[in-house]
């Protein structure tokens, strides 16, 4: 479920995993396969100490609200526009509270998701770079500062809203962490994964 985190740019915007049987992120109006964000990040960390260093990883970006869909009528079963509304007539809901976990195999629908998504746009480059001066990261068309980001990284590390089916991560998320912390200067220093 994606959660509200705090930018810059544009005020509130929604990140993170909007159905639980996909590894696709939201990210306002982009859409990014969660292995690519982890990725993009452990390049990012790996890369600290160049302090020219930018990044990309490719996703997909639906500028109009129709054709994102509503997310919450999508949920409870109340309608089902856009693609969001597509990727929950694949795959729904579910019925009872505790199948709602986060599933840490979400990849393997990635060409259903592809499938889907490619109805109402295409696969583009989004930048991620790095204002050194002052640690703030703009990820497309969004700007955070050093601690949001650390949230948005975060919220992928715990699984998002409602968590990782019973706390087991996918391979990337764990190498993803395993970096940062390696590292642990610049941008991704003190970052913690406690919670």
């Amino acid at each position: 479920m994606p959660l509200a985190f705090n930018s810059i740019s544009h005020g509130t915007i929604a990140f993170g995993f909007f159905n639980i049987e996909s590894d696709m992120l939201l990210l306002g109006h982009y859409f990014i396969f969660a292995d690519d964000f982890c990725e993009t990040i452990s390049s990012i960390a790996e890369n600290s100490a160049d302090y020219t260093y930018e990044a990309y990883c490719e996703g997909y970006q639906i500028s109009d609200p129709e054709d994102t869909g509503d997310l919450m009528a999508a949920i409870h079963d109340i309608h089902y526009t856009g693609f969001i509304g597509d990727v929950y007539r694949k795959f729904p809901f579910p019925e009872n509270q505790e199948g709602f976990k986060q599933k840490p195999y979400g990849s393997r629908n990635r060409d259903i998701m592809v499938a889907l998504i490619s109805k109402y746009t295409e696969l583009s480059r989004i930048d991620f770079k790095i204002e050194r001066e002052n640690m703030n990261v703009s990820i497309g068309d969004y700007r955070f500062d050093r601690m949001s980001f650390h949230e948005l990284i975060k919220y992928v590390w715990r699984g998002g809203y409602p968590r990782w089916e019973k706390e087991v991560r996918p391979a990337y998320v764990t190498a993803m962490k395993d970096t940062i912390i390696r590292r642990n200067d610049g941008l991704f220093k003190d970052i913690s994964f406690d919670t």
